[in-house]
Parts: structure tokens; sequence; C-alpha cells
């Protein structure tokens, strides 16, 4: 892989994360039966830091869950032939609730998809609303999300890396093109 540009470093991520936090709070018309939860891996540190957000906003602690689509996915056997799942942790009742999905890179859509049939298959939510903080475009199924934190048209041989702290060490998020 070829480094291609930086597209946000940590300032800029942490900037969209209070921007898409004012407007979770916004859209939903405060925290009332509001979840957010994180799509393994890097959704569910994205989760948190967006549930502190909306404490710090709204003085109100939102519950967190981490869902696990490993199951899910329509590419299972392209995964791996015994794939590894871990625990989907959501230590709340889903039903009746506006739970926001949150992911780092959007792309095929493929992930929203298995997400949503995961958390379907856990209750049935009011609402499923989809936080992504890069759109890089792509789908391949009519799923949009409610709140991106950065469109980024790219093509098929880009790929978009989110880091995080709480999984690399590091926050940002660059381009990289495969050779």
């Amino acid at each position: 892989m070829t480094f291609k540009a930086q597209i946000m470093d940590e300032a800029a991520v942490e900037r969209t994360l209070v921007r898409i936090a004012h407007q979770i709070v916004e859209k939903n018309h405060g925290t009332e039966n509001l979840c957010l939860i994180g799509i393994k891996t890097r959704g569910i540190p994205l989760a948190e830091r967006l549930a502190k957000n909306i404490e710090k906003i709204e003085g109100v602690s939102v519950p967190v869950g981490k869902l696990d689509i490993t199951l899910y996915r329509d590419d299972l056997t392209l995964v791996a032939d015994a794939p590894v799942v871990s625990d989907t942790h959501i230590p709340f009742d889903v039903k009746g609730m506006t739970v926001v999905l949150c992911d780092d890179v959007i792309f095929t859509t493929r992930t929203a998809r298995a997400a949503i049939d995961a958390l379907i298959s856990l209750g049935r939510p009011a609402r499923i609303q989809l936080f992504a903080l890069i759109d890089r475009g792509h789908a391949e199924f009519p799923i949009k999300p409610d709140f991106v934190g950065k469109n980024i048209p790219t093509s098929l041989r880009e790929i978009v890396a989110v880091r995080l702290a709480e999984c690399d060490g590091e926050t940002g998020v660059s381009i990289y093109e495969k050779e």
C-alpha cells in the first residue's frame, strides 16, 4: 500500500464527534430512549466517544453496547473458514429504543446490513439510525447513514484507514492506494 493523504488528524476526529453528538441529540429531540451500539471493531470506541460527548451536552448518560456482526455477514466464507466471534455485549433491552449503530467507514453497506440483521435478532427497536465517521461511497444496498463525519469519494483501488487511539495507539484518517 502507498500512502496518499491524511484526511483527518486527531483534533479533526474529535471536532467531528462533538458535531455528530449534537446532531444525534437534535434529530432525536433529546436522549429519551436513545442508545448507541458500536459495530466491532472501531465502531465501539466511536460509540463510547459519542456517548461521552452527549453526556457533556445533555448531562445524561446514554447506554452503549457492542455488536459483533461476524455471523451475519453475507461474505462469511470469504472472511475465514472458522470465523472468531467475540461476544456481543448489549446490557440493555433494545425494544422500543432509538438505536444509533456506529461504524468507522461505510463502503459497500454490507456491514451496515449485517448489523441491522444482528440488531433485529436481539429485539425490535423503535428506529435504527446509522453513524459512519467516513462515507467513502460505493454502496451496494439502499442504505445511507443518518450521520456522517466526512464524505470522501474514493476509487476502488483506495483504502480508507481509520485509526483510533483505543485500538491503534493513535487517532486519524488516511487514504492509501493498493499496489
